[in-house]
């Protein structure tokens, strides 16, 4: 740095240091180079590889959009308001019943349709309602035709306000009362036993997968390390298991058993585990006899220690990729119960009891095709999101 020479040597020292002091600035790199990254190179690539699958890609965010939604399924579509402003108190009916008698009623649990509750709050306050004002069990009591009805949609205005006392004046004959795929034979909305359907068709078939996963690969995993009798054994005794039909007991115990969602969860979890045995046991043997397997046994490492830090994490590749496809099986499985009615308890949303009702009432194309849309594109969408996951984690592409 140049100074002029008529500087003071103090100034001249302190200019220097800070010359010092930016040009090492300069030449450090930048903070975000010295983080370490949070997936290996090998997970960057196969990252890099499931975003460049645009169907797969494009699939994942739809799906993942609608299953939130559908997770928040009380907010979307419910017979009760998120929030009441009453007399200068805050009540939220969606968390809490509260009765009647809190807005001048006299019943146990309050009805929020009922005109007289709503004109109470009107008069003292303000209701802030979901889009749908239906739940997945609510009846529509002021469908013009009888049940099942069409999409309001299809109704002149005046013959969708004809059941209400005021006809078209009334303030309930709004767009948030319409019923936009109709309703299904006990007048219960369809959009709204569409979105509850949906998110326990996907819980359902979560639990089940990861629930399956775990006991699969455990039981894989001992199989394929240890070997010998200990495999042997376990094979016979799959072979066994397996040659169980399935479905017939299903229907068995389903028909002994009160229908409830973890009863079935309970009784397909003992039959699903064993599609993930066969994957992760044809890598636990042919990886147990690896050079840095037979390294770790020298070095005293113990054999669950082996497994789980070493063999575990390749066996998981294989399994990763069968997780959308199995995931994908429990859906129609359930949807299959429901539709034969050995599934859900009645009156539980349901897409299968949807297709069958769809079936029962060929005049009302609505409520099969409605069903049907909604199941296709949720598979769809699973497959194309699994055959992302497969390329992505393809050893051809990943170590390239």
């Amino acid at each position: 740095m140049a100074h002029s020479p008529d500087s003071p040597p103090e100034i001249v020292k302190a200019a220097d240091a800070r010359a010092d002091t930016s040009t090492l600035a300069q030449m450090a790199p930048p903070v975000e180079t010295l983080r370490p990254p949070r997936l290996s190179p090998l997970n960057q690539r196969r990252w890099q590889n499931f975003k460049a699958h645009r169907r797969g890609w494009w699939s994942l965010w739809i799906f993942l959009v609608l299953f939130v939604v559908t997770l928040g399924a009380e907010f979307v579509a419910n017979d009760r308001p998120i929030l009441i402003s009453y007399k200068g108190e805050y009540y939220a009916p969606i968390f809490k019943d509260y009765p009647e008698e809190v807005f001048g009623g006299f019943l146990p649990v309050t009805n929020y349709r009922d005109p007289f509750i709503q004109e109470e709050v009107a008069a003292n306050g303000w209701m802030v309602w979901p889009p749908i004002r239906y739940s997945y069990a609510s009846v529509n009591n002021e469908i013009p035709v009888p049940a099942p009805a069409p999409p309001s949609w299809t109704f002149s205005k005046e013959e969708r306000c004809a059941r209400y006392p005021l006809g078209v004046n009334d303030p309930n004959c709004t767009i948030g009362n319409w019923n936009w795929l109709g309703t299904d034979d006990q007048a219960r909305d369809v959009l709204a036993r569409l979105i509850y359907g949906f998110r326990v068709s996907v819980l359902f078939g979560l639990i089940l997968t990861a629930a399956s996963a775990v006991i699969g690969v455990f039981a894989g995993a001992v199989q394929g390390y240890f070997g010998g009798w200990v495999d042997l054994i376990f094979q016979r005794f799959i072979e066994i298991w397996s040659s169980i039909p399935v479905l017939y007991l299903l229907l068995i115990v389903a028909a002994i058993l009160p229908p409830g969602f973890w009863i079935l969860l309970g009784i397909m979890l003992l039959f699903s585990w064993v599609s993930f045995v066969g994957v992760v046991r044809a890598e636990f043997l042919r990886a147990r006899n690896f050079e840095y397997v037979n390294a770790a046994r020298a070095l005293g490492v113990g054999d669950w220690t082996i497994m789980g830090r070493h063999l575990l994490p390749n066996a998981m590749v294989a399994t990763l990729t069968f997780l959308p496809f199995i995931l994908n099986g429990s859906i129609t499985t359930l949807t299959s119960l429901d539709f034969l009615g050995f599934g859900l308890p009645p009156g539980s949303p349901s897409l299968g009891e949807l297709l069958a009702q769809g079936r029962n009432n060929l005049q009302a194309p609505w409520l099969g095709i409605s069903g049907f849309v909604v199941l296709s594109l949720m598979l769809s969408l699973l497959v194309f999101i699994g055959e992302a996951v497969r390329d992505a984690f393809d050893p051809r592409k990943s170590f390239r």
